[in-house]
């Protein structure tokens, strides 16, 4: 298309970058997620105690866990609509771009369970203490 007029040069690098986007963010929340430095909403004043701090952080991963779930259902089937649809400018068969959703909701569900198992004996400790 360089070398011909009539042949648009650019649209089909955008649509790229535009998958390559997709691809990035439902990464970079995976890694969110992991790290913990996902953004969430203060609701309640924050704990002060330490057994506190570990139930908000409990309540705050298992919506989390809810989240990603919901992510591997509805991702699935996004994913699975888009098997049989090709993009129009580059023909990349669209599973390969909505498939991003339910594996980026996996990844959500094992890291969000190792942090839940980490709540749950930070808050067995913080217990254990108060007596």
């Amino acid at each position: 298309s360089r070398f011909f007029d009539f042949i648009p040069r650019y649209i089909w690098t955008e649509e790229v970058a535009r998958f390559c986007l997709m691809w990035l963010i439902m990464l970079g929340s995976t890694i969110a997620v992991r790290d913990g430095t996902h953004f969430d909403v203060d609701v309640l004043p924050s704990p002060k105690t330490a057994r506190g701090k570990a139930i908000s952080r409990l309540i705050v991963d298992v919506s989390i866990l809810l989240v990603a779930l919901i992510f591997i259902a509805f991702g699935w089937r996004f994913a699975l609509f888009g098997y049989e649809q090709h993009s129009e400018m580059t023909g990349i068969n669209m599973l390969s771009i909505h498939i991003a959703w339910p594996l980026a909701g996996i990844c959500w569900l094992l890291f969000v369970l190792e942090r839940i198992i980490d709540d749950l004996q930070t808050l067995r400790r913080a217990i254990d203490g108060s007596r």
